[in-house]
């Protein structure tokens, strides 16, 4: 079978599946695991490289009402490519190519190339995501083995959760800040912590200094949408004149971390119980480790 990955979970699900050598193509941002980067690149970017959060916020919000894509696909690489099956989705538009766009270039195709919508809100809808891809490729068993041993990891988590609850914020973006929804409100459980300001299994929620300030989290996890953990850093350093940022009792007491939100909390695949285990870690106040997530300092 000949797949290609128009979304970076997707790609990480095929190769956790044991399916790498089945995959044809992939996105400009599917860098997991490293094997991905060698293969053909279908899509890019209209995204600006640089800007703040709020530029980017700004040039998504114009694009989206102007009604344009943020990513273009490759028709005649895909053409080339002549795949049995697409991955792709249709839950988020920022998130990668559209499947509109997807299903007009799937049209010049030959042969009768399988479109499958992949779309995740929650741990659970991961572990059927999986399953999914495998019976798919003609291989659910594999599916079966790698659910087995991500709900084994996600309970053995969950089993250490006792006492306290504290009461984390996750932010997907800063400027303007907003929520983490679908699936992280759930890994915040699973790591021993009381989601708030969230909507679970829904869209991230736009939100209001004043709200956040007034709700006085005992954790702050801050991992925008598609940034490297250098980039969250990046985007945490924009708030230092706001104070309702500074005046968090979080970021006072050294519980504000900022995490790799693009490798982890964003992606809808496999390592998504590697960021609750992450979140754990944050909510007991481990040392991070430097890579993948690290102390904000007040």
């Amino acid at each position: 079978m000949r797949i290609v990955s128009l979304l970076p979970s997707a790609t990480e699900i095929v190769y956790a599946l044991g399916l790498g050598a089945d995959l044809v193509g992939v996105t400009h941002e599917c860098d997991f695991p490293e094997a991905a980067r060698a293969l053909p690149v279908l899509t890019a970017s209209a995204l600006p490289a640089a800007g703040s959060s709020a530029e980017i916020d700004r040039h998504v919000r114009r694009s989206l009402h102007a009604g344009s894509s943020l990513y273009s696909l490759d028709a005649e690489l895909l053409e080339r490519l002549a795949p049995d099956l697409i991955l792709t989705q249709e839950l988020c538009a920022v998130c990668a190519v559209s499947y509109d766009i997807v299903a007009r270039a799937a049209k010049r195709l030959r042969g009768d190339p399988r479109i499958v919508s992949l779309e995740p809100s929650s741990l659970d809808d991961v572990y059927a995501t999986v399953e999914t891809v495998a019976a798919l490729a003609g291989v659910p068993e594999r599916g079966a083995t790698v659910v087995a041993d991500l709900r084994a990891r996600a309970a053995r988590l969950a089993a250490r959760a006792a006492g306290p609850r504290p009461r984390a914020l996750v932010l997907e973006w800063t400027d303007p800040p907003m929520s983490g929804g679908h699936w992280t409100p759930g890994l915040v459980e699973i790591a021993g912590g009381e989601p708030i300001l969230c909507d679970p299994g829904a869209n991230s929620r736009v939100l209001v200094w004043e709200s956040i300030a007034a709700a006085d989290p005992d954790v702050v996890l801050v991992a925008p949408c598609g940034f490297g953990l250098a980039q969250a850093r990046a985007a945490v350093a924009e708030l230092a004149a706001n104070p309702h940022w500074t005046g968090l009792r979080a970021l006072r007491e050294g519980r504000a971390y900022a995490i790799d939100g693009n490798a982890y909390v964003n992606r809808p695949g496999p390592r998504l119980v590697e960021t609750a285990e992450i979140f754990a870690d944050a909510l007991a106040a481990a040392a991070p480790d430097g890579a993948r997530w690290a102390r904000i300092a007040a």
